[in-house]
């Protein structure tokens, strides 16, 4: 999984041709690091469907607050660099995938 941050996050996202899932998270979110291992099998479940990078809130508040990211766990879905659907606090990886696959299918 792609690691982003403020300095790399426009060239790797805005710049991305097809789907891409952004997991922004921090350490200090319990509710984040238990979702990390389900973000990361959803991940190899959807190889070749959607690509996907994380962005660690740690020094990049302002990049999140830009992006609308209000709570956190959060995955914003970007297609061809726009934003598509976003997903924060209480979400499934099921939910997730079911955007993924509508917005392939769109």
């Amino acid at each position: 999984m792609l690691e982003l941050d403020k300095d790399n996050f426009d060239e790797n996202v805005l710049a991305h041709k097809g789907i891409l899932l952004v997991d922004f998270w921090s350490e200090s979110c319990e509710t984040c690091m238990q979702m990390m291992p389900r973000i990361e099998a959803l991940e190899k479940e959807l190889a070749g469907k959607a690509d996907f990078a994380k962005v660690n809130l740690q020094g990049n508040r302002r990049l999140a607050i830009r992006e609308k990211v209000l709570g956190l766990p959060a995955v914003v879905i970007y297609k061809d660099g726009q934003r598509v659907s976003a997903f924060a606090k209480e979400f499934t990886p099921a939910q997730v995938k079911a955007a993924v696959e509508e917005i392939r299918g769109a």
